[in-house]
């Protein structure tokens, strides 16, 4: 009989797929699963005429159906979308990963530059969100490899 593991490239034996996320990506994971279900029900209540306030990335607004408010409602939905696939080990879960990252980072970019010059007065800030957004590429990017090869069972 041929062992399993020289007919077979992807290597069985190994850990987990969540075993490569450190521990402040699982936090985060659940965090952000959490965090697009608030979205949507932030979404109904805009709908049924309530107000909630919502924040997220420098954007600030309590109107869910406005363009500001819509745009936080997908941000955070595909925030919970990439946590959910990074968290149930999914295949694509990296370069989706990888994609909301730098979703983010534009989105901060935007919200620490181009939004100052439509408000009362240019106040320019720094989001801290970028370092985090930043790490978290890295270290996507340092982890893609060992990822692809393990078997989601």
């Amino acid at each position: 009989m041929e062992n399993l593991n020289e007919s077979y490239p992807l290597n069985l034996t190994s850990t987990r797929r969540r075993d490569l996320l450190p521990w402040w990506v699982k936090f985060f994971c659940w965090f952000f699963m959490l965090f697009g279900v608030t979205a949507i029900i932030c979404l109904i209540a805009g709908l049924l005429g309530f107000y909630p306030v919502m924040s997220f990335y420098g954007f600030e607004t309590n109107e869910p159906t406005s363009p500001i408010g819509l745009l936080l409602i997908a941000v955070c939905l595909f925030n919970g979308y990439t946590a959910f696939l990074l968290w149930f080990e999914k295949n694509n879960a990296i370069g989706i990963a990888r994609a909301n990252a730098i979703v983010g980072i534009v989105v901060c970019v935007v919200s620490m530059i181009v939004m100052p010059f439509f408000q009362n007065g240019f106040k320019l800030t720094f989001r801290l969100e970028l370092i985090l957004l930043a790490l978290y590429y890295r270290k996507l990017t340092q982890i893609e490899d060992d990822w692809q090869s393990k078997v989601h069972l």
